[in-house]
């Protein structure tokens, strides 16, 4: 089937929405769990860690069942409820009288958040093979969009009254809920709906793949480490800001919203005219030594100006991410691309329950008191180091394909 124009603006619209939902709060539920934990940052951290380890792994865990609940009932049941129940769960986060009530809304917050996957599922379906890249990269753009002004605006209506955020966030999920149940038809006609299993929503069988092509083991391996050293940015960027520079939740947002700006200048202006020129090999290698230069910048600055320093150079650690995509993707036949995307996406969430404990936990005990080294910058300086690894697999991993062109 073809969708009319504004049903694909509402899957558009819902992935900016969300997005910008999850963004709103980034600025400010460090801030909220540390006023629970009396101002002690370092437990905060390491309460904070525990927050972000069960969110990524109900993501972990939802993402394979909403997609094969969607195959049996349809997308639009599955993508509007997952917006009700995002935007009423906003709503039991603002209301938090306590840790254990903000943990219980965290954790619902990572079911309903994984309505993504079916997102995508809801493109495939009306979009032909020919047009699928162009509309995943719009999607692409709503991620980036909704992730530089979530932060910012997180940030200014923090600075107001801390749970307002939350409130503007569940306002802008139910708004969506809404304005779907109007314009989004279904997608996925009865005839080519599939029975539920338990089977097909195994959240690791979509790994078995990298593990049936050992040739992608490496480059598995590099995004594993990148998308692992990413998770520093939401485990402890907010409450390293506040702690290290006295930044406030304005501050932070804006920071926060520079960097993402200079993400999306870099994937969506440079990557395509820098590969072309250069090859993904060696975009990818430039893009990881720049990765783990902007980290480093960002682990030793000891003041706020240096800091900001570091973003133009992180911002070019924008061409690692796509340049890996590609050169995986020549590894596998067209006919596993969409196995591919679950694996990569698995891995993804595996690094999402790895990553906030052990750089909570690294920041926690860098900065606690009687600390052998008071270095406030570890989680940084430890994402460097991994994303410096993940050069070096790279570089291994891809020696015999030079640039990512076939070979001759």
């Amino acid at each position: 089937m073809t969708a009319r124009p504004a049903a694909l603006g509402f899957i558009f619209a819902l992935v900016v929405v969300d997005v910008v939902a999850m963004g709103v709060v980034i600025p400010v539920l460090p801030k909220l769990v540390e006023t629970f934990e009396g101002g002690d940052t370092a437990a905060a951290a390491e309460v904070y860690g525990v927050f972000g380890t069960a969110w990524a792994l109900m993501q972990f865990l939802s993402m394979p069942v909403l997609g094969a609940l969607s195959d049996r009932f349809g997308r639009r049941p599955v993508i509007l409820l997952s917006c009700l129940g995002l935007g009423l769960d906003y709503f039991l986060m603002a209301l938090a009288p306590n840790l254990a009530w903000l943990f219980v809304g965290r954790v619902i917050s990572g079911i309903t958040a994984a309505s993504f996957s079916t997102a995508f599922a809801y493109i495939a379906d009306v979009t032909p093979p020919e047009r699928r890249a162009a509309a995943f990269g719009m999607l692409g753009a709503g991620f980036g969009l909704g992730f530089t002004l979530g932060p910012a605006l997180g940030g200014l209506l923090g600075g107001v009254d801390p749970r307002l955020p939350f409130w503007v966030a569940g306002g802008l999920a139910l708004l969506n809920s809404a304005y779907g149940w109007f314009v989004l038809p279904e997608s996925l006609p009865p005839h080519r709906r599939s029975p539920f299993s338990w089977k097909r929503a195994n959240p690791v069988g979509s790994l078995k793949l990298l593990r049936s092509h050992p040739e992608v083991l490496g480059l598995a391996a590099v995004l594993f480490l990148m998308q692992l050293a990413h998770v520093v940015f939401p485990a402890v960027t907010v409450l390293y800001m506040g702690y290290r520079y006295g930044w406030g939740e304005v501050a932070v947002g804006l920071v926060l919203a520079a960097v993402g700006v200079g993400t999306m200048i870099v994937q969506g202006g440079l990557v395509r005219p820098v590969v072309r020129r250069i090859g993904e090999r060696r975009a990818l290698a430039i893009g990881l030594a720049f990765g783990a230069a902007g980290m480093a910048i960002y682990g030793l600055a000891a003041s706020g100006p240096v800091f900001l320093a570091g973003i133009p150079v992180m911002a070019i650690w924008g061409l690692a991410g796509p340049s890996a995509q590609a050169l995986i993707s020549r590894r596998v036949d067209p006919s596993e691309q969409g196995k591919l995307q679950g694996a990569v996406a698995s891995l993804q969430a595996i690094s999402g329950m790895i990553g906030p404990a052990l750089f909570t936990q690294a920041f926690a005990l860098s900065i606690a008191k009687g600390a052998a080294v008071h270095a406030p910058g570890t989680p940084f300086m430890l994402a460097s180091a991994m994303i410096a690894a993940a050069g070096i697999v790279a570089w291994i991993a891809t020696r015999e394909r030079g640039s990512g062109a076939p070979a001759p």
